[in-house]
Parts: structure tokens; sequence; C-alpha cells
């Protein structure tokens, strides 16, 4: 009996792992399949039935292509810089915004904090032109600050450090203040370590909606040097006369990355706010 129970719960974690493993390896296919095809020369790109391994293999022939045919260098700067510029000011103004929610009592937080959760459920779309013409008003029509400064501040950003730090003993915050600690102290040295999990979320989320981003970049960017990864690789699919699906696959590789690098370190806060949770005593 013992042994049919034992046979049973390593039949069942089998399966739970297979099924694991099969649901991850459909998840990288198309990834796997992108990063295959960047390595294609061109008529095998469009064979029937399909490769997935190249047969021919051009190496790093389609990359350097990307490199030098189109100013993707430059895209992946304007990219980058506007990216980390809104993740730190979502992250830095989420944060703040959050812990006064939270721990603050002042006449009028709760309508307020009604008010700001309230935008979220406002479609980008309805608010486009506003922003537009605000922007333009501004002078910060075809700049990178027209990408960078409507996204400092994030409204899901609040909400979710809000409900985070809501849950942070008051006992510890007061007990620092008796030592003398002061708010900024308390904020930088106490509540943010507490709440690294939900700062490492904020933050992969911030930087993959900056990065994908290609409406709002499409609208307020005209001149071509200022323009980010999205709009390179819409006119870089049709640039050549065809679309060259090997150097295509080859630029969007290239566009991946930086979201692969940016998860692979946030996945480690994750990881240790799991394990510190976890133990106890």
């Amino acid at each position: 009996m013992v042994i049919g129970r034992a046979l049973f719960r390593v039949l069942l974690a089998a399966i739970r792992y297979g099924l694991a493993l099969l649901i991850a390896f459909v998840m990288i296919l198309p990834f796997l399949w992108m990063l295959g095809t960047s390595f294609k020369p061109i008529d095998e790109t469009v064979r029937f039935p399909p490769t997935f391994i190249p047969e021919h293999p051009v190496g790093l022939a389609n990359y350097v292509t990307v490199m030098t045919r189109v100013p993707f260098a430059r895209y992946f700067a304007n990219s980058t810089v506007t990216a980390i510029a809104v993740t730190t000011g979502a992250l830095l103004t989420s944060a703040l915004a959050g812990y006064i929610f939270a721990k603050f009592t002042f006449t009028g937080r709760d309508l307020l904090f009604f008010l700001i959760v309230a935008t979220m459920m406002v479609p980008f779309q309805v608010v486009l032109i506003p922003i537009f013409l605000m922007a333009r008003a501004l002078g910060l029509y075809n700049t990178l600050w027209a990408l960078i400064v409507p996204g400092l501040v994030s409204a899901w950003g609040i909400f979710l450090m809000r409900q985070n730090m809501k849950h942070l003993p008051s006992e510890l915050l007061d007990a620092a203040r008796i030592d003398g600690s002061s708010e900024m102290g308390i904020f930088l040295l106490v509540v943010l370590p507490l709440v690294k999990p939900a700062l490492a979320a904020l933050g992969i989320f911030a930087f993959m909606a900056n990065w994908n981003s290609f409406l709002w970049p499409l609208i307020v960017i005209e001149d071509a040097p200022k323009r980010t990864l999205p709009l390179g690789l819409a006119l870089f699919s049709s640039g050549f006369g065809i679309t060259r699906w090997n150097l295509v696959m080859a630029a969007t590789v290239l566009t991946c990355l930086p979201v692969l690098v940016v998860f692979a370190i946030a996945q480690r806060s994750f990881i240790e706010g799991i394990t510190l949770g976890s133990v106890k005593g």
C-alpha cells in the first residue's frame, strides 16, 4: 500500500512536470523559430515545407545587414533612453505616492486615490488627442521628451505600490521614527526593501510597455533619427521592396534581448521575496 502510494505520487509529479515542460516548449517555440529564421538566407525563409533549423546558415550576416542598412543602433539607443527614463520615473512616483496613500492620513485621501484608480478604466485612445495637444503646447513634439514625460506617472503603479505598502506593519515605521529617522529615511531604508518584489514587477511592466510602445511614438515622432525600435521595425519590414523575413527576425531578436535581460535581473527579486516570505521564526 505504501509502495503504491509512493508510485502514485511519483507518477503524478512526472505528469505535472511533463505538462509544465510541454507548456514551456509551446511558449518558447515562437522565439526559437524567430531565432532560427534570423540565421537563414532569404530563399529558405519562403521555402515550403518550412525548415525549423537552417540548412544553410549565413552566420551573423543578417545581423550585420540590420546594423548597417538602417540606423538600428540609433533606434536602439532611443528606445533604451526612453525606457530607462520612464521606468525610473514610474518607480519613483509610484513608490512615493503609494507610500503616502498607504501610510498617511489627510483630507480627501480616499477620493483622490479613487480618481487616480478611475483613470485606469479610460483607454489610452480616448486621451490620445488631449495628450498630443498638451505635448505640442509644451514644445515636446518630435522630441524624446514627448515619449518620456507622459509615462513618468502610472496609475496602475500607484495602485500596486499602495496595496503592497498598506500591509506593512505601522509599528515598524513608528519604531524608526522613535529612533530619529526622517520620513525620507524610513521610505528609502525601511519601506522600499520590504516591497522589492512589487518594485521589480512594476519595473518589468513599465519597461516592457515603453519598449514595445508603437502608437504614441508614431504620432509624436516625425524625424527618422528620433524613432524608437517599434517604429524602426515597422519601417524595416517594408524598406527593401519585399519583406525579407530573415532580416526582420534578426532585428526582432536584437529588440527582444534587453527585455529578456531586464526580466532575468528582476526575476531574482521575485525569488528573493518568495524565499524571505517563506521563512518564519
